[in-house]
């Protein structure tokens, strides 16, 4: 359903796509999901923020009818003390192949006190 458009004269990931083309129809925004779970704990340390703000987007993903294949953005908020290779690592193993468009920023700070990672997507619905 997402067409994913990797130029050849860009670099070729094997984990995200240089762009994205959503069809039209419904879209699916995933507000920013930090590394809290659902009896509102943060996950200690960084690897398991990740890991548990994926699972959050999966999630709400799934309650509206979606999957990862049907995300076409992710934007990766860290904390500017967070080691991005890091969070890369952790970010591999919870997402899997899912080759989407990504932005990753190092921020001054997250809302939520403790948190350490927030992620946003952005799926195309399926028909």
């Amino acid at each position: 359903m997402i067409e994913r458009v990797n130029p050849p004269t860009l670099y070729q990931s094997p984990v995200f796509s240089q762009g994205t083309i959503a069809p039209a129809g419904r879209t699916l925004f995933v507000g920013g999901q930090n590394g809290v779970d659902s009896d509102g704990v943060m996950a200690s340390g960084m690897a398991a923020q990740v890991k548990q703000a994926i699972a959050n987007v999966q999630a709400v993903l799934a309650a509206g009818g979606a999957t990862p294949d049907d995300v076409a953005k992710l934007t990766i908020y860290l904390d500017q003390r967070v080691d991005p290779r890091e969070a890369y690592a952790a970010s591999v193993d919870a997402w899997g192949e899912h080759r989407c468009a990504v932005t990753a920023m190092l921020v001054a700070g997250l809302a939520v006190p403790g948190a350490l990672v927030e992620i946003e997507a952005v799926a195309a619905l399926p028909e």
